[in-house]
């Protein structure tokens, strides 16, 4: 399989278990690594048969920026069954980021990875 990715797609969002973390929206960063056959897509120089990573990106945007999870293992695990059901991938890895989330450290987060190659 060939993998299309995205990386450190920038979103605001309500994050976190503490209080005032329901309150504010914070930053979360998403990367994705997506498996698909690029062959058809390269033969052709068509973009109807790939996977349109723009739209990818305007749908996690929409769904991040409108989500309140406590957790982001349940934010990561969202995203992961979007990519699989909506964009038809067979396998994914997301990396979800929330920097600033411990103090001194750059960020943490989870990486997860669904579906099968």
């Amino acid at each position: 399989m060939d993998i299309i990715y995205l990386n450190d797609l920038e979103i605001e969002t309500i994050i976190g278990i503490f209080d005032w973390e329901r309150k504010v929206k914070q930053k979360v960063r998403v990367s994705l690594e997506m498996a698909a056959d690029i062959r058809k897509a390269a033969r052709s120089d068509n973009i109807e048969d790939t996977l349109n990573y723009k739209s990818v990106a305007k749908r996690l945007i929409d769904f991040v920026g409108n989500s309140e999870f406590q957790l982001v293992e349940t934010l990561a695990e969202r995203i992961a069954d979007i990519i699989i059901n909506e964009f038809h991938i067979p396998w994914v890895r997301v990396r979800l980021n929330k920097p600033g989330a411990v103090r001194y450290a750059g960020d943490v987060g989870v990486i997860i990875e669904r579906g099968s190659k």
